[in-house]
């Protein structure tokens, strides 16, 4: 009799044991979802479209420029950019794609005019065409 009740006890500690990790797994799934709206960041998206006829040597000057700025600017938290490769033929002609990552509208607010910003923009001069900027709240 001891041996069965053992057993029963023994039996019901793994099963609630069970419910609980699985409940727990359950939260866990809830919390990543709230966790992605809490930590919700700016993206700020830039497209480039040079001119006809730019050189390499210009186009690199403003990839380089474009690259030192997440070293210069501490409000930019993330930062990636890349050549288009769509075999869409949908890109209107721009070509590069430089991804920002803003924890905030007030850290976004500080790198728009911040003179590393302002002295990359001068690259520009002469050499853009066109571009075309989206900023949006990641959900």
């Amino acid at each position: 009799m001891k041996t069965s009740t053992l057993f029963t006890l023994l039996l019901a500690s793994v099963l609630s044991l069970s419910f609980i990790t699985t409940d727990m797994k359950k939260e866990e799934k809830k919390n990543v979802g709230t966790s992605i709206v809490k930590d919700s960041v700016l993206r700020h998206v830039v497209l480039f479209k040079f001119k006809e006829g730019t050189t390499p040597e210009k186009i690199k000057t403003v990839q380089d420029a474009f690259n030192a700025l997440p070293s210069k600017i501490p409000e930019i938290i993330s930062y990636e950019w890349g050549l288009n490769n769509s075999p869409e033929g949908l890109n209107k002609g721009f070509t590069h794609c430089y991804f920002l990552t803003f924890a905030s509208e007030e850290s976004r607010a500080i790198y728009l005019p911040h003179p590393d910003h302002k002295a990359f923009g001068a690259t520009l001069s002469g050499i853009l065409e066109d571009v075309l900027v989206v900023d949006y709240w990641t959900k």
